[in-house]
């Protein structure tokens, strides 16, 4: 068996996922150690002392817990760490990778500032200090709304802080980077009355149904997702698999359904047609604990038999009835949605329609079924003293129209800003602040986000490595790597229990960084008067600390917290809506738009194929913080090939089109076009082609940039009008 350079990295990062490492001839291992240290920013420790750190993985939502292995002051290796309830000793090939962003060569050293386009070194107080002339005068001017703050996540003290500093400077200009959870998270609101995250017990499933999500690509938490996957199928659990591309998880399934993209709100609402036709429901569930069954069959079900959801979806109508029965004879059926890594919103109708599935069925709150999980509730800070200035600034409306009459149940539309940005003469923000995010990379269009980014008059970046959006920024103020600092964790995507994790720092820091958590309140205590007021604490490790309370002791010695006893709120005292019962419909629901599959950009005589992203483990697709350069150089011939990506085309779609395996072409779209090759595969439906995320890199290293293309360069955002969320799932495309 000829194993090459690519192939034993690629097996090594799929250890990750479960898999066993096989005796190499010690001449291929060899190779390979002299190959890998020719990189010369690669680490060669010394020998010393070998010791560990319990610590918690940032570089996404999961929550996984690790142990850093160091020898000496150097990190080593990054391991999940034992015993953590959400991973207990998993991790995915980004966590394992950690290291290499650690001491890699794309890390920012140095607070930065452009002038006249060029980079140049700025001392941290005089950073502050220039931030906060700006931000006082803003204040002064009646502006505090101009304000902004985007972050990857809203859960935690971090986050709070930003938060806090938004409040009590006068901004509602908060937002989070979108994803499916923020569907999942107005779903349980809009049926359940709380504003909880979604936990889902596949582990004791035995019938789970995926309308496309990627179990194995990294939806949810990975490293959840892998053992409570392995545990589900060893019990003998069935999975189906539904999405128009044959994934990971797609060949793993027991049965792979391809369907129409965009059209998995009709399949569900298809498969209620036929359990509440033939009421195959849980009746104990429906009619003790619900309202507006009858109300939603007829106003939206009823309209969806197996017939016309079979026109819709391209699944024939037998296939659905045998879907339907079999979904609903399980003892613990869950169905589950959101396409690949969960990275893109969707449509709120499809999440409502999926949910109506689970409550056909009474698995909520139960062993096997979806959960509504609270996050944990330990920040307890002092209420803010709002002057003037800011009660002014905090009632004007939103940016991105979130919670006003348009969109009002919308917490945060990030892809809405570059439009409104781009709109306007001027810029409607004066300063963003961004961290833990990379819009210019992940969000729809690129170019358009970019414009919008250079309208803004200041962009503060606090990466600590530079990306797209830190190039465009006109300040750099890099945060410490995760790796050198603390922080909370609150939650763990997907895990149905509610949990905190505890970051710990397994090296002092490397360069002239500083914690995000830092320079908020320095920032805040520069400006003095009601903001200073509101952050009392020295530094954040001092908040950190007083935050946690009682809990901070056994983080520090586990790792984590973890509410063991939650198991859901029985049926009785599990909703908190207006009926204290699961509501099919309500007054909020009724003034949604109704169900209709979401339309791609395009003009289909002018682009006739449908482009659709998917995802891959040993690729980021959110940009943030990037993939690191192992994992690119782990990557499958089918993904990347040299520097070129490869788009999946059906063989029947390629002879239309006069295409041919390994043939280089121009993918073209109404937003952008890039130079792609052709894989020909049977896994993908006639009239689809795919392209993977996480690709397309135009800043950070040559590790990095110039390789495959940008799926969001090519993509567009569509408005749900159900959410105001991002619903776009494709976007027309041709090949020539």
């Amino acid at each position: 068996m000829k194993v090459d350079r690519r192939s034993f990295l690629a097996f090594i990062l799929g250890g990750a996922a479960g898999t066993a490492l096989s005796p190499l001839p010690w001449k291929v291992t060899d190779d390979i150690s002299i190959w890998s240290q020719n990189w010369p920013w690669i680490p060669v420790p010394p020998k010393g002392e070998i010791s560990r750190v319990s610590s918690a993985c940032t570089l996404c939502p999961g929550g996984c817990g690790i142990s850093v292995k160091k020898v000496d002051e150097r990190v080593i290796k990054i391991e999940g760490l034992e015993g953590h309830p959400v991973n207990d000793g998993g991790l995915c090939p980004l966590g394992n990778s950690a290291a290499q962003l650690l001491y890699g060569p794309t890390r920012i050293q140095t607070p930065l500032k452009k002038v006249n386009g060029r980079w140049q070194k700025i001392a941290w107080q005089d950073a502050i200090t220039e931030l906060a002339g700006q931000l006082r005068q803003l204040r002064a001017d009646g502006s505090a709304h101009t304000v902004g703050w985007v972050a990857g996540s809203d859960r935690g003290t971090v986050p709070a802080l930003f938060n806090r500093f938004l409040n009590v400077y006068g901004s509602p200009n908060f937002w989070r980077t979108p994803s499916i959870w923020d569907s999942y998270e107005l779903s349980l609101y809009l049926m359940q009355g709380t504003r909880s995250m979604a936990g889902f017990d596949i582990a004791n499933a035995d019938f789970v149904l995926s309308f496309g999500s990627g179990l194995i690509e990294g939806w949810g938490s990975p490293g959840y997702m892998f053992r409570a996957r392995s545990k589900f199928r060893q019990a003998g659990g069935r999975m189906d698999q539904i999405e128009p591309r044959l994934s990971k998880t797609a060949a793993k399934a027991d049965h792979w359904i391809s369907i129409n993209p965009g059209t998995e709100g009709a399949l569900a609402f298809g498969l209620a047609h036929v359990i509440i036709k033939e009421q195959r429901y849980n009746r104990n569930f429906v009619n003790g604990y619900t309202e507006g069954l009858a109300e939603r069959f007829q106003q939206a079900i009823d309209g969806f038999p197996p017939e016309i959801a079979s026109k819709m979806t391209g699944i024939s109508a037998g296939t659905i009835l045998t879907l339907a029965r079999d979904f609903a004879a399980a003892r613990r059926p869950l169905a589950i949605c959101g396409q690949g890594q969960g990275h893109l919103p969707g449509s709120l109708q499809t999440f409502l329609a999926v949910h109506t599935l689970n409550a056909l069925v009474g698995n909520i709150n139960q062993p096997g079924g979806l959960w509504a999980v609270p996050e944990p509730d330990y920040i307890e800070w002092p209420e803010l003293e709002i002057d003037a200035v800011a009660a002014k600034g905090l009632q004007q409306p939103r940016i991105d129209g979130a919670g006003t009459d348009r969109y009002p149940n919308a917490r945060y539309l990030l892809h809405r800003l570059p439009e409104v940005i781009n709109a306007s003469a001027e810029s409607p923000l004066q300063v963003l602040f961004i961290a833990d995010a990379n819009p210019a990379y992940s969000l729809p269009d690129t170019a358009a986000v970019a414009s919008a980014l250079e309208k803004i008059p200041t962009v503060v970046s606090f990466s600590s490595s530079m990306d797209e959006t830190s190039a465009l920024a006109d300040m750099i103020l890099p945060n410490h790597m995760f790796l050198e600092r603390y922080q909370d964790v609150a939650g763990a995507i997907a895990f149905p229990k509610p949990i905190i994790s505890l970051a710990q720092p397994a090296v002092e820091p490397l360069y002239n960084t500083r914690h995000v958590g830092d320079v908020v309140i320095q920032l805040a205590k520069e400006l003095g008067d009601t903001i200073g007021a509101a952050f009392e604490w020295d530094d954040y490790n001092a908040c950190l600390e007083e935050t946690l309370g009682d809990r901070l002791d056994g983080l520090i010695e586990n790792g984590y917290w973890v509410d063991d006893a939650f198991s859901g709120a029985p049926w009785a005292d599990a909703f908190e809506t207006d009926s204290a019962k699961f509501e099919f419909t309500n007054n909020d629901i009724r003034t949604l738009a109704a169900y209709e599959p979401i339309q791609p950009e395009g003009d289909e005589a002018g682009y006739p194929l449908l482009l659709v992203p998917y995802d891959s483990m040993r690729l980021n697709g959110d940009g943030q913080p990037g993939t690191p350069p192992f994992m690119i150089k782990a990557l499958e011939d089918t993904i990347l090939k040299r520097n070129e990506v490869l788009v999946e085309v059906n063989p029947a779609t390629a002879q239309q089109l006069g295409l041919s395996e390994g043939r280089l072409a121009t993918l073209a779209t109404p937003i952008g076009s890039a130079q792609v090759k052709i894989r020909l595969t049977q896994g993908i439906m006639p009239g689809v082609i795919a392209i993977p995320r996480g690709l397309g890199h135009t800043a950070g290293n040559r590790f990095l940039t110039g390789k495959g293309a940008n799926y969001h360069q090519l993509s567009s955002a569509a408005d749900d009008p159900a959410s105001g969320h991002n619903a776009a799932w494709g976007i027309r495309a041709k090949l020539s």
